[in-house]
């Protein structure tokens, strides 16, 4: 099967969930003798390519038209398939909820949009409005592709209320998993509290700081570590920056930024700290939550949307009002007190995420669900 993915993160160029979980599910693929390639647009001004354990990873260049750069972007996106089929057919173009919305309507290839969490989701859940732009792209993307996966449950049934799937085939598949992993020699520091994500509102930063107040005045010793890119507001500002005006430096004291790590160094620091903590706002998944859980450490995630579909609260894990700082502290307080049972959460954490979440067997998923597609007619 010859498989292209549409997407301008990768981790050797750009860092991000999504481009996790490509790496993750291409390099199975390769593994699998399937040819796998990844498409995107760079911010270089020439083409560049590298080769990631036999998966290709092509980033055009950068826009010349920044006013027009999607129209622009997806021409030369169209015209790179159209080069690349010449040479091999491609059997599945795969793309995010707003990528497909460019593609040519008849192609020769099946079309398939996976649901990480699109422009309707996000805003809904951040209660913002719809950007027009990106509102008519997404919806023309959703009419114009073969089949959908959803990475959860929660993630096809609200995408369901806001957008319509149409005809098209839906299946839900979890993210896979590189469930080997476990990095050995690491001394655990009861001290260390972990997040990581991006620095933003919605992944629940703030709430997680007024916490850590709560948690730090009980026990002093406590850091807080902040593993993950800064977000910026479309004036260019930083959201840490403005985090840092509007608390006081005793309030962050404890407060590391540690900044976007490469994964190998984010399991370490996973493995190292006391407890991990994910209050945030809406996820998807939430791969962050699952990579923690297979360093065996104690995780509080979100009561929230699917929340309860990667931890059973009070077995594998604790679930938490991410709205709530109080109930955020009183979650890793209560992991503090009972550093037994917390680690006993950890342990059951990692094994049900190697049942779960073991990555060839949700690539076989995937292959199975791809070859129906390809077998169907739309």
């Amino acid at each position: 099967m010859n498989i292209v993915f549409i997407s301008n993160e990768y981790p050797t160029w750009a860092p991000g969930g999504k481009g996790t979980f490509i790496q993750t599910i291409a390099r199975e693929l390769v593994l699998q003798e399937h040819q796998v390639t990844v498409l995107g647009i760079g911010d270089s001004s020439r083409k560049e390519v590298l080769v990631d354990q036999g998966v290709t990873c092509i980033r055009l260049r950068k826009p010349r038209t920044p006013k027009a750069k999607f129209i622009e972007n997806f021409a030369r996106i169209r015209l790179a398939l159209k080069k690349m089929h010449s040479i091999k057919p491609i059997d599945i173009v795969e793309t995010s909820e707003l990528d497909c919305a460019y593609l040519p309507k008849n192609p020769p290839y099946k079309k398939v949009i996976r649901l990480h969490g699109g422009h309707h989701f996000f805003a809904e859940a951040e209660k913002r409005g719809i950007d027009p732009i990106k509102g008519k792209r997404e919806i023309k993307s959703f009419k114009n592709t073969d089949a959908f996966i959803a990475v959860s449950n929660y993630v096809k049934e609200h995408t369901s209320t806001l957008l319509n799937f149409g005809n098209a085939r839906i299946e839900t598949i979890n993210y896979p998993v590189d469930t080997d992993i476990l990095v050995p020699g690491v001394t655990v520091n009861p001290a260390i509290i972990l997040f990581a994500g991006t620095i933003c509102e919605k992944k629940g930063v703030r709430e997680l700081i007024d916490a850590f107040q709560m948690v730090r005045n009980a026990y002093p010793e406590k850091t807080l570590h902040l593993y993950g890119r800064d977000w910026f507001f479309p004036d260019g500002s930083s959201y840490i920056e403005m985090l840092k005006k509007e608390y006081t430096p005793e309030m962050l004291e404890g407060v590391l930024f540690k900044g976007s790590v490469l994964r190998d160094v984010l399991y370490r620091a996973y493995a190292s700290a006391g407890l991990c903590v994910f209050p945030s706002h809406m996820e998807t998944q939430g791969l962050v939550v699952l990579e923690a859980l297979l360093m065996k450490r104690p995780v509080i995630f979100s009561e929230y949307g699917p929340g309860p579909e990667t931890i059973v609260h009070g077995e594998d894990g604790m679930l938490c009002d991410v709205y709530n700082a109080q109930d955020i502290a009183s979650k890793i307080m209560w992991m503090i007190d009972n550093p037994s049972k917390a680690q006993k959460m950890g342990d059951l954490g990692r094994t049900r995420v190697q049942e779960k979440f073991e990555k060839s067997k949700i690539v076989a998923q995937n292959i199975s669900y791809y070859n129906k597609i390809i077998a169907s007619k739309r």
